[in-house]
């Protein structure tokens, strides 16, 4: 009976190390493609970055420009136009297939709006990469069903973790996303080696790198702290709720009024131009870390929140490309800002929370976001951190940028919804109960 013990306990052992192996050799090769990606996206990032801020009149461009990437989509993109979405919705037992062409479309259509002036982010960029790339690896090694999940969610991670040089928010980011309330342990190992290999190849190897910001003076845990951390918090949610509802809003805005994807980008990048004028200002254009920076290190409009906001939103309605982090980066952290001032707290210190909590609300991540702000800001403001992601997370409510994310544990116990109900079902079932309380109540008078 021992030796029937022994050998079974000999093949689960090596059942575990060849699973480890495989992992690591899989998860490694995604991160290189990850980080070899988003290596490349960054250097070309910043120089057209560069070119557009030298030359002011490229943003009258920026029309034509839209039109340019959108008529692309429209002829080769396919189910590309999906973005993100199409990444959580294979995930989560899609049948569809993420084409290769994804990396390529979405790397010049990012760069196209940051040439010519788009308020845009890089995170939806590096994770779209990532996760065509982690397809077509699937494909040419033949791997199951099972295991192409995990594979995808490595995409995520390993593009997540190197175009923001945060290796551990990167793997857990890849798991989290998929499923509010719910995370994936069986692909710990590969996502986080996807993440880190990713974020070495696109740093050591290739030379990417990363800006760093300073929180300066953490204050001692007091309860009168703890409580402007709280309101400050809960208006931080409240912030990404308003960015996420409004740029759906606009999507669908553009889209009823606009029935020609190049027609729609074109007027979207002339609402920008007008906006630029009508602000007399550039700083809401590109990536915003300038307002991040100006956050940290000096003084900010009280309202740039709102701007930044306002000028994402448009851009990204409008169908240009590109993601939406690095600008509720500079939302929170212009904001907390902002709010420093009222509620008498150090500057850089709730700009620092502002900066990962409307980011939090927005994606419904808070443990990624909670490491992100350890990564990033270090661990002397771990308690303060949590509180701001927690409380954002709670009140940005059931909604979010990525509408294909699914509801795995309802924020509330008060709303029920079927197990697996994406955001934009959620947003359906919630507008057909009012639909019916209006009807109920009607009867009733």
């Amino acid at each position: 009976m021992s030796r029937w013990i022994q050998a079974l306990q000999r093949s689960s052992h090596i059942a575990l190390w060849s699973t480890f192996v495989k992992w690591i050799m899989l998860g490694g090769a995604v991160g290189v493609l990850a980080g070899t990606a988003s290596a490349f996206f960054l250097h070309s990032l910043d120089a057209v970055t560069d070119l557009r801020m030298k030359h002011g009149w490229l943003l009258f461009l920026l029309p034509l420009g839209g039109a340019l990437v959108s008529y692309l989509y429209l002829k080769f993109g396919r189910n590309s136009a999906k973005g993100n979405n199409l990444i959580l919705e294979q995930i989560a037992d899609g049948q569809e297939k993420i084409p290769l062409r994804m990396a390529p479309l979405v790397l010049f259509g990012t760069l196209v709006t940051h040439l010519f002036g788009g308020s845009a982010g890089r995170e939806g960029t590096a994770v779209q990469m990532g996760g065509s790339l982690a397809e077509w690896l699937g494909e040419r090694i033949k791997i199951n069903a099972a295991d192409r999940k995990i594979l995808l969610m490595c995409g995520i991670s390993g593009g997540f973790g190197s175009i923001f040089g945060t290796p551990l928010a990167g793997t857990i980011f890849g798991l989290e996303v998929l499923a509010i309330g719910l995370i994936s342990h069986r692909a710990l190992l590969p996502c986080f080696t996807a993440s880190f290999v990713g974020d070495l190849i696109a740093t050591r190897f290739w030379g990417a790198h990363h800006i760093h910001y300073t929180i300066g003076n953490v204050p001692s845990v007091q309860m009168s702290i703890v409580l402007k951390v709280v309101i400050a918090s809960i208006l931080f949610g409240l912030v990404s709720l308003l960015f996420s509802e409004l740029t759906h809003a606009l999507k669908r805005g553009f889209t009823f009024l606009f029935k020609n994807p190049m027609l729609k980008s074109a007027v979207g990048g002339l609402i920008i131009i007008a906006l630029v004028a009508f602000t007399g200002t550039r700083d809401y254009l590109g990536l915003g870390l300038p307002l991040i920076q100006q956050s940290f290190e000096g003084e900010v409009s009280p309202f740039a929140f709102i701007g930044k906001l306002l000028f994402t939103s448009v851009t990204l309605g409008a169908g240009f490309q590109g993601g939406e982090v690095t600008p509720l980066f500079a939302i929170g952290a212009t904001m907390g800002h902002t709010l420093a001032g009222w509620l008498g707290i150090y500057a850089p210190f709730l700009a620092a929370l502002g900066f990962i909590a409307v980011f939090c609300g927005a994606t419904n991540t808070p443990i990624a976001c909670f490491v992100m702000g350890i990564e990033l800001f270090g661990s002397q403001a771990a308690v303060y951190l949590f509180i701001a992601c927690i409380v954002s997370y709670l009140f940005s409510g059931h909604s979010g940028i990525y509408t294909s994310q699914r509801i795995g544990v309802p924020k509330s116990h008060r709303w029920k919804v079927p197990e697996g109900t994406t955001l934009a079902a959620a947003k359906k079932l919630r507008q057909l109960n009012e639909v019916k309380k209006d009807e109920q109540s009607d009867r009733d008078n």
